[in-house]
């Protein structure tokens, strides 16, 4: 039988592993976003994790993506045996808990449950996003030290590596950014450039204002969306602390309480 510290500790490594399954469309880890709702260990091998979305209707490609990043990464770890993903409050969960609990492989479930769709088409265009927004957060730190367009452009990922950056989403993102360079093939050897653009063509120092134009768009439509997320997921979800006295007045205008909270208050 686990003590309650073992049992912590390996909760602690899931949560830990899930920090790198993010929200496909945000670019931001569903533990940072509030989507993660429930982790328990169970004899020290088997994990289960529920999490649930914004809204009800979540796009199902959205919620496939997240649910086989959970198994994905859980997995990984070494001492898991099996794990249980449960999607709670979707209008597709009960294809989304089948799918990634099957056992199958993700294309085959994706392209069943989601009308074909391309798989491959489908991350790759988050994948960009995530470039995209990445990459803006370090090209401003060096722009705001001072740093050339010719320099910008022209940087070596060895020399990338050496630069110490300042601001805080930068710091964040620079091993994020670096990851993605690898992991897509558009850098590998220390000479290779830093800032392709996602198509893996250098960017002319000219028409780097116009590159930061274009970054800066994605990234306000990406900081909309996490914020209309964050609001929408926080409306739905309300965790209501009531005093000893119970709800007031206020917390019935600011809608801070349901009906069915206040009527068993008032019992």
């Amino acid at each position: 039988m686990l003590t309650d510290i073992i049992k912590i500790d390996l909760e602690f490594d899931v949560w830990e592993c899930l920090e790198r399954v993010n929200d496909p469309e945000l670019d931001e880890p569903l533990t940072d976003m509030g989507f993660i709702e429930r982790i328990e260990v169970i004899d020290g091998h088997h994990v289960e994790v529920g999490f649930r979305l914004p809204t009800y209707w979540c796009s199902p490609n959205f919620a496939f993506l997240m649910a086989f990043g959970i198994r994905r990464e859980v997995e990984r770890l070494r001492w898991v045996r099996s794990i249980h993903v449960e999607l709670s409050d979707h209008c597709f969960g009960d294809e989304v808990n089948e799918g990634v609990n099957s056992g199958r492989a993700f294309s085959a479930v994706f392209a069943e449950y989601c009308d074909g769709a391309d798989l491959a088409e489908v991350v790759a265009t988050f994948e960009a996003k995530a470039f995209d927004r990445r990459q803006e957060a370090v090209l401003l730190d060096l722009h705001r030290r001072g740093f050339s367009a010719e320099q910008i452009v022209s940087m070596t990922m060895a020399e990338f590596d050496d630069i110490d950056l300042r601001d805080a989403d930068a710091i964040k993102q620079k091993p994020r950014y670096r990851e993605l360079l690898l992991s897509c093939g558009l850098a590998e050897d220390p000479g290779d450039l830093s800032f392709p653009t996602w198509e893996g063509q250098k960017i002319a120092a000219g028409l780097l204002p116009q590159h930061f134009e274009r970054l800066r768009g994605v990234r306000i439509n990406m900081e909309f969306n996490g914020a209309m997320c964050r609001g929408l997921a926080a409306t739905r979800y309300k965790e209501v602390e009531i005093g000893p006295d119970g709800p007031t007045l206020v917390d019935f205008i600011a809608g801070r309480v349901p009906p069915q909270e206040g009527a068993r208050a008032h019992h």
